[in-house]
């Protein structure tokens, strides 16, 4: 690691799971709604990229996951590249982390756990909506919802084609807002996930 010495303060630690975490804690008490609001990023198959909101749902010891439909448009994107990047912007702190990685599903025990976490409104939305695919009209959705209650009740299993993406990320940048726009920017970098991080200090 370099620079490891000047970084100190809301930088300060050599794990940057746990600094991305502890930021995340402090805007959860300030920001005013979806402090975990990602915009995420991906490209389709000719290289233009896409951006999108979702929420981040867990910060684990070595990635950061979210939840969705696989059928939509950014899974699907993210199944050809094997890869995305998403910024967290948090304006009350006035903070931002990006990052860049490669990406693994995430459709095992722990998806079922936290599609079970999810309000029953949320389950069967998860069940009735075809995810980026056109629409004929709002109450065609709504249709759709009464249709799947009928048919999966109050207890609905995880649907095969909704779980999560698990990013494991190659770069972090944490960014910090500074007087006369001179910002605090450190940049932690890896070839590959099992390499060591490089940490450093970037100009404004």
């Amino acid at each position: 690691m370099s620079d490891t010495s000047k970084r100190t303060g809301i930088f300060a630690g050599d794990d940057p799971f746990a600094l991305a975490q502890s930021w995340l804690n402090e805007a959860e008490k300030t920001e005013p709604n979806d402090p975990n609001a990602i915009a995420l990023a991906t490209v389709d198959p000719d290289g233009l990229p896409n951006v999108r909101m979702v929420l981040l749902k867990e910060i684990e010891a070595d990635a950061f996951v979210f939840y969705t439909n696989y059928n939509g448009r950014k899974a699907q994107e993210i199944d050809a590249s094997g890869k995305a990047a998403f910024v967290l912007h948090s304006k009350t702190q006035h903070r931002q982390i990006r990052v860049r990685g490669i990406v693994e599903k995430e459709d095992g025990p722990k998806a079922d756990e936290y599609y079970a976490s999810r309000s029953l409104k949320s389950r069967l939305g998860a069940w009735a909506s075809r995810q980026s695919e056109p629409l004929s009209s709002r109450s065609a959705l709504m249709a759709e919802v009464a249709k799947v209650t009928a048919q999966h009740g109050t207890a609905p299993s995880r649907p095969p084609f909704w779980g999560g993406f698990r990013i494991f990320p190659l770069e972090i940048e944490f960014w910090a807002d500074g007087e006369f726009r001179l910002h605090d920017r450190f940049r932690w970098c890896r070839p590959t996930v099992e390499n060591p991080w490089n940490i450093t200090r970037l100009n404004p």
